[in-house]
């Protein structure tokens, strides 16, 4: 398939995927020329911030690898990106891209992102305090915001709420933003939303009521995303590919273990606050993908219309 073309069908057919430390390493290549440029295209929000914490400690440099870390929109931007070349890698959900390889792009993925926190987690849906709806089951009948129809949002709520004894057919998602999401709960004009935190944290205190943390419930072990590089990258470049693993898995495992160099990393490339970010919950981050999570989410995908076959996953993850 021609490049042109999987770049117009990447960015039509996927929609979301939504100051140096005094502890840097200082082990690096002996002349600054030998290191590789690498650019990587990520969303700037919470669940990237071991690859920002990463580029600061000199995991990347350590690796040979100079890292230039590009800001996209979502998957609209960055699919394409990494297909045309102009990115090595790029940070996506699961969904996004089982969407991507069932319309014939060739994306798998190099290194997990983030996964689900548990109870209590960083993303779920809410509802006013002064709604009628207590449980996922209620959400039937309901309209719900969701910031990219037929993605990871709207796929496991559907599954929880088919779980909790409700009909999920009947549920009306729209397309609402994150920041735009507690306005819409509070004006009636949805009566759910799906939110992540920074957005959740603000709901909540401002009186909103958390109905379902959905990752962890539709399962306690799903990943939510990860980077990932187009075929011909990892098949002609392995060694690149070996290196952004390598860098990228002590980044997951050192943001793991420092949840305040977390927080305090995430101020520097966003606009939150030190005091925003205090009582967040953050995402687990870590190196293994779970194979059975993502074979339930794949196979929820396809119950729900939003894949047409179930995804190869010994293909999709490393």
């Amino acid at each position: 398939m021609k490049k042109s073309l999987l770049i117009g069908l990447a960015a039509a057919s996927v929609i979301a995927l939504s100051a140096c430390s005094a502890g840097a390493s200082t082990t690096a290549p002996a002349e600054t020329d030998a290191l590789t440029p690498i650019t990587v295209g990520v969303i700037p929000i919470v669940d990237t911030a071991p690859i920002w914490l990463g580029k600061e400690k000199g995991f990347f440099s350590d690796e040979g690898l100079d890292l230039t870390v590009q800001v996209t929109t979502g998957g609209a931007a960055a699919v394409p990106g990494v297909i045309s070349g102009d990115y090595e890698f790029a940070f996506g959900n699961l969904v996004s891209v089982m969407v991507a390889r069932d319309k014939g792009l060739d994306l798998r993925y190099v290194a997990n992102g983030n996964s689900t926190a548990g109870t209590p987690d960083f993303g779920a849906v809410i509802v006013r305090g002064d709604s009628p709806i207590t449980s996922a089951a209620d959400l039937a009948g309901k309209t719900v915001s969701v910031n990219n129809l037929q993605n990871i949002g709207d796929t496991t709520i559907r599954q929880i709420v088919e779980d909790d004894g409700g009909d999920s057919s009947t549920i009306q998602f729209v397309e609402v933003g994150f920041p735009d999401a507690e306005a819409a709960v509070e004006n009636s004009q949805v009566d759910a939303a799906w939110i992540l935190a920074p957005f959740l944290n603000s709901a909540v205190a401002n009186g909103a009521r958390i109905i379902s943390y959905n990752f962890s419930a539709f399962d306690t072990n799903l990943d939510i995303a990860g980077y990932f590089a187009n075929g011909d990258t990892i098949s002609n470049n392995p060694d690149l590919v070996t290196k952004f693993q390598t860098a990228m898995n002590k980044s997951l495992e050192y943001a793991q273990v420092h949840p305040d160099e977390v927080r305090q990393i995430v101020t520097t490339y966003t606009k939150m606050t030190a005091d925003q970010l205090t009582n967040m919950v953050l995402p687990e981050f870590r190196v293994d993908f779970n194979g059975d999570a993502a074979t339930k989410l794949g196979e929820a995908a396809v119950k729900f219309g939003t894949l047409s076959a179930k995804p190869d996953l010994s293909v999709m993850l490393p």
